[in-house]
């Protein structure tokens, strides 16, 4: 389980070093995509084909299946971590995560977010902020 918030730095060649933390669960091929709210999705090998294989089942569903199922499938990459335990991240998912130079990698369970710094600290706000009214309006299926 991937747990925790690091900030760091892409060099020139738009590689990020994954925090050693992350690295042997997610291994030496990982697969990058967009993800929702504008952060990019990182995933080990296997949690990846688990996931691909949910949302290839929705490839022929709703509108709403089909459009969440591309942007995750097509947007995807594989990229190996070298041996600093840095990943080279395409320029387009950099560009769709409006990532420049510093990112926030976080562990959210089953999947590493990297998201651009300035994107982490609103939305985190934000979220702390309406974490009590969340809480009440999922009930139950929340513990404190």
């Amino acid at each position: 389980m991937f747990l925790g918030e690091y900030l760091h730095t892409f060099d020139s060649k738009n590689r990020i070093s994954i925090p050693s933390k992350f690295r042997k669960d997610l291994g030496r091929v990982v697969v990058v995509t967009r993800g929702l709210d504008h952060c990019l999705y990182v995933y080990s090998r296997k949690a990846w084909e688990k996931e691909a294989r949910t949302y290839a089942e929705a490839v022929n569903g709703s509108a709403a299946r089909r459009g969440l199922a591309r942007l995750f499938l097509a947007g995807s990459s594989e990229a190996e971590v070298d041996k600093s335990g840095r990943v080279l991240i395409p320029e387009h998912l950099k560009s769709f995560a409006s990532i420049r130079e510093m990112a926030v990698i976080a562990g959210v369970a089953d999947r590493v977010e990297i998201w651009e710094e300035g994107a982490w600290k609103k939305y985190t706000a934000a979220i702390e902020r309406d974490a009590d009214a969340f809480a009440e309006t999922l009930g139950a299926g929340v513990r404190n």
